[in-house]
């Protein structure tokens, strides 16, 4: 199926050009967003999951030296290598397992009988002197805790808990000390080191950073276990509020911690199981929170490790990856209004010759508007070949009818071989014009001419007729060739008569000026002629021949027989005038021989 649609090479170009540019643009803006976007979020994700991971091993590492140390303990006095019936030999063991650990503040020994001997660490790091509590001391703070652990068979943590005698809060891990029996293992004591949430909360101080707030909390209840400045609210810890209330956090930012909402830890590459939250704090800036999976932490502690920070630590690398996006974006629109700049100047002379070859093609030679060179070889060789090509069709056009030749070319015709039509043949010629031209240059002259064959040549043209010749001031024309008309006689008719009007009209302005008024003399005839391509190969001409030229002619000779004072004289045969109807008026003057006839010719006038 033939394709009838054509493109416009502009909007063809640009979209050949724009789509590849767009295409290779887009998917390594695609490839880098991606790998990009990829990179920095698991480069985000990653420094805090660096970050939480050091948190917790730093965490987990101080656990497990108070559970090591506290096994051990246990161990050495479950097997005799410190007798409990030695109190100060227990207690010169103690100082050194308190001394080895910084964020333990108090160490107790117990024995089956309740009898205890507890070793605390000073503010300034110093170790007290020990205390030897007897049993019979039944008011000491942790006088319940070492009675109601005395069936336990296996070490534990305590939860936070606020000693009233302390007026702080602990988290204590208790090991039993068991010895071999003839019935299992029997109770001998226990193991207790307890942790402030003083000493937890300089564990915090110490990591947290300027960006960085790093917090302790009990997950299941939300109450502050550890934070750089919670010793501000010591003073609101009690036995009914062990630890202390978000509301109560020396942290504005925290106090909202129940309001934040829940994102999606994954879309920042936060590590598997963590919380991550977002709010915003007092000055209305964006910040996270991350809280640490309670499988992650040690096992029977009731504490998260939490941190919150800027959430432009996590956002700004994607901000800044989508300003280059956008960036990139913007750029390749750029591209794309530079490949439609430059479709636009390759198109352009191409466009332009378009146009002037339909104009050629048309025979407007004077409407094909001159090519501008071009900086690219091809299209300047395009408008300087069609530059050329028109200037010389413009040349050549002034000796060729060129409405003779659109004709041919409507009909699909490069030649027209000779053939036999029906046509109208036209000729007219100025009476007295010898006279005439006699006191006129030769400038003036062919001035004249060309102004007279003007007016006669536009009627012409106007009625669908073909001149054939112009001779000297003469004119030749015919109409049913090359188009096929089915009644040339009334085109040709009205030709005639619209010569008369257009020359009496140019005489009123030559009086005007003074000048003599023009006379001329019609005749037109119709019949059979041969019609086509008539002389030698190199100078060929569309014309007419036969004797229906000769009786045309001889009708315009005629014409000053009849009227030789008139100033328009149109004679017509009457194969013309049968078939012109009631569309124009005319009158026979009878028969009358013209010469080349044997025949006389029926001979009448058009009234015009």
């Amino acid at each position: 199926m033939p394709f009838n649609r054509r493109l416009h090479i502009t909007p063809t170009l640009t979209t050949v050009i724009g789509g590849f540019v767009f295409v290779t643009a887009a998917l390594v803006l695609i490839v880098q967003a991606a790998t990009s976007e990829k990179v920095v979020r698991n480069l985000g994700g990653s420094l805090i999951n660096s970050g939480m991971h050091s948190l917790e091993q730093a965490f987990s590492a101080q656990i497990e030296a108070v559970e090591e140390a506290s096994s051990f303990t246990a161990a050495a006095l479950s097997t005799g290598s410190i007798l409990l019936r030695r109190p100060q030999e227990v207690a010169d063991y103690m100082f050194g397992a308190l001394s080895a650990m910084e964020h333990v503040s108090f160490v107790i020994v117990a024995d089956r009988n309740g009898n205890f001997i507890q070793v605390d660490r000073g503010r300034a790091d110093g170790i007290l002197v020990p205390q030897f509590v007897p049993k019979t001391d039944e008011t000491h703070a942790l006088a319940g805790l070492i009675s109601s652990s005395r069936d336990k068979t296996a070490p534990f943590w305590s939860g936070p808990a606020f000693y009233p005698q302390r007026q702080h809060t602990y988290i204590a891990h208790v090991q039993p000390i068991l010895s071999d029996g003839p019935d299992g293992s029997d109770y001998e004591g226990l193991v207790l080191m307890a942790m402030s949430m003083e000493r937890l909360s300089e564990v915090t101080s110490d990591i947290s950073t300027g960006l960085v707030q790093v917090f302790m909390i009990n997950p299941q209840t939300y109450g502050l276990i550890a934070h750089p400045a919670l010793s501000e609210v010591f003073n609101l810890l009690s036995p009914t509020s062990p630890l202390i209330e978000l509301e109560n956090v020396p942290d504005t930012f925290l106090q909202t911690l129940k309001s934040t909402e829940t994102v999606d830890a994954s879309g920042y590459g936060i590590r598997q199981g963590h919380e991550m939250r977002a709010g915003y704090d007092a000055l209305g800036n964006k910040r996270f929170v991350v809280l640490q999976s309670p499988d992650l932490g040690p096992t029977g502690l009731p504490i998260a490790i939490g941190a919150h920070f800027p959430a432009e630590v996590l956002e700004q690398p994607l901000e800044q990856l989508s300003d280059a996006i956008l960036i990139g974006i913007a750029l390749l629109g750029l591209s794309l209004i530079g490949a439609g700049f430059l479709a636009h100047r390759i198109g352009q002379p191409i466009r332009r010759a378009a146009l002037g070859a339909r104009a050629v093609a048309d025979l407007e030679l004077d409407s094909a508007e001159h090519l501008p060179g071009s900086f690219v070889r091809e299209l300047d060789d395009l408008a300087n070949g069609f530059n050329s090509m028109v200037s010389g069709l413009t040349a050549f056009s002034r000796y060729v009818p060129k409405t003779l030749v659109r004709k041919l070319l409507r009909e699909g015709r490069a030649y027209a071989p000779p053939e036999e039509r029906e046509v109208a043949v036209m000729f007219t010629d100025i009476a007295g014009f010898t006279s005439a031209s006699e006191g006129m240059t030769a400038t003036e002259t062919a001035a004249f001419v060309n102004h007279h064959l003007s007016l006669l040549g536009a009627e012409i043209t106007r009625e669908g007729g073909t001149i054939d010749k112009y001779i000297g001031d003469s004119v030749m024309a015919f109409w049913g060739a090359p188009e096929r008309l089915e009644n040339p006689a009334e085109p040709a008719a009205r030709a005639a008569i619209g010569m008369a009007r257009a020359i009496r009209a140019d005489n009123i302005a030559r009086v005007a000026r003074g000048e003599a008024p023009v006379r001329i003399r019609i005749g037109l005839h119709m019949g059979p002629l041969v019609v086509g391509d008539i002389g030698a190969p190199e100078r060929v001409n569309y014309t007419v021949i036969g004797d229906t030229v000769n009786a045309a002619s001889r009708l315009e000779s005629l014409g000053k027989e009849i009227d030789g004072s008139s100033d328009v004289v149109i004679l017509v045969s009457s194969e013309i005038a049968k078939r012109l109807g009631n569309t124009v008026e005319y009158r026979s003057i009878g028969q009358h021989q013209v010469k080349g006839r044997v025949e006389p010719l029926e001979v009448v006038r058009l009234i015009d």
